[in-house]
């Protein structure tokens, strides 16, 4: 996908996901053309720890917040992200994988 990248590491019968996000990037710019996702949310819920970066989530139902490096976070389904600032986003998902890879 244009400004980022999924890795999968598939473990035990599961996955976990690093995904790396450049500056400019956003979930619904970026990642859901590359999924072929057709609603205006991620509907994937997902576990997650930043790396290094920032991320501004904002929800289906209007909430917003911020996730900073060193932050676990859980996204449930509904959601809008990008990367905040000229920093590289790493992030951890624990969760969603499965259900995103192709």
């Amino acid at each position: 996908m244009e400004k980022g990248k999924i890795d999968v590491v598939n473990i035990a019968g599961g996955a976990v996901g690093r995904a790396t996000f450049e500056p400019g990037w956003r979930w619904s710019v970026h990642e859901k053309p590359a999924l072929g996702a057709t609603g205006d949310f991620c509907e994937v819920p997902h576990l997650v720890y930043l790396v290094s970066g920032r991320l501004h989530i904002v929800m289906q139902d209007g909430a917003e917040f911020d996730i900073n490096a060193g932050d676990v976070a859980m996204l449930p389904a509904g959601h809008d992200g990008w990367v905040v600032g000229d920093e590289i986003a790493v992030m951890l998902d624990m969760s969603g994988v499965m259900a995103t890879q192709g």
